[in-house]
């Protein structure tokens, strides 16, 4: 079996095409679900019985089921009750970014609780506020722990953006499926897309070394 290496070649823009999709869909996706991630944490940080478990009961169901049932609710299954039709890359983003706040939201409150309580006690002697105390003493401190389990959910999330390609987007598995239609050169595709992978997720790796190393607690 010889392996096509002109075939590579001439369909390597394309899925490079279709890797700069899959990151800007993956980074898209973590920067939504940090910000719901962040919220959904002191949610369930909160006082309030009610609004804990709201937080606990997003958490639990965005967790429990696979992310692939949720692309299909949001594409399929949301549009028979608006009866709008929805974009993919909308449909992509947004099922990806409620995924990613889940488990974020997780990774934040284990950073947050991995400080010590007296922190929080120090601030509030000080004069201030709950939320000032969060603000200026304690999440900083946080972020700084979790920027290593940040920079594996943003691997993995990389890695799991393949499944839009279930629903017609073009992102970079997408692309080496089409590609695959037209040449049944399944090997060299496939090889050429599992390589492109490897690639960002150790460059990705790297990048996330370097800044637990430059934030990293004295």
């Amino acid at each position: 079996m010889s392996f096509n290496w002109g075939l590579i070649a001439d369909n390597l823009p394309l899925l490079l095409q279709g890797a700069l999709v899959t990151v800007e869909i993956t980074a898209m996706s973590v920067g939504c679900g940090f910000f719901i991630g962040l919220l959904v944490s002191l949610a369930n940080l909160s006082k309030f019985t009610v609004v804990r478990l709201l937080a606990k009961c997003y958490v639990d169901i965005i967790r429990g089921t696979p992310l692939l049932v949720q692309i299909f609710l949001i594409y399929f299954a949301l549009p028979m009750i608006t009866g709008q039709r929805i974009d993919p890359f909308i449909a992509a983003v947004t099922a990806c970014s409620i995924n990613s706040g889940a488990y974020v939201s997780e990774i934040f409150r284990a950073g947050i609780q991995s400080i010590d309580k007296g922190q929080m006690e120090a601030g509030r002697s000080l004069g201030l506020t709950w939320g000032q105390t969060m603000r200026y003493i304690i999440m900083p401190q946080a972020f700084k722990a979790i920027i290593p389990p940040l920079g594996n959910e943003f691997i993995a999330m990389l890695k799991d953006s393949s499944l839009v390609s279930v629903i017609g987007f073009e992102e970079l598995t997408r692309r080496g499926q089409l590609i695959i239609a037209k040449t049944y050169a399944s090997f060299e595709i496939w090889g050429t897309v599992a390589v492109i992978y490897l690639i960002m997720t150790v460059t990705i790796s790297q990048l996330v070394g370097y800044l637990e190393r430059k934030y990293s607690i004295k």
